[in-house]
């Protein structure tokens, strides 16, 4: 991987890590708009403050928007939100594969 693309994937992770973040976008990934308080309790366990730096954080990035509905994601991030799809399916194949060692 060249530093030009380690840099990139840096910077996206940078932003992924954020506590909460991964779960805002997941919260809007069926594409339907979300109002603040509907996202809040989508997420679960996310303090206003949080959810507003979160939510500027994001929107900054261009994962998402804000219309007069409510929150969603941009082109952006359900481009990000489709290739994290994979990671569900890997999710579930490991938590079941856990649960057989248990």
């Amino acid at each position: 991987m060249s530093s030009k693309e380690n840099a990139a994937i840096n910077q996206l992770f940078e932003r992924l890590e954020c506590r909460y973040a991964l779960r805002v976008l997941w919260a809007l990934r069926d594409g339907h708009p979300q109002t603040f308080r509907l996202l809040q309790d989508s997420v679960g366990g996310i303090t206003p403050n949080t959810l507003n730096t979160r939510i500027k954080e994001l929107r900054e990035a261009g994962f998402v928007d804000h219309g007069s509905d409510g929150y969603t994601v941009t082109p952006s991030g359900a481009d990000l939100l489709k290739r994290l799809s994979d990671v569900q399916a890997f999710a579930t194949r490991w938590v079941a594969g856990r649960a057989k060692k248990a």
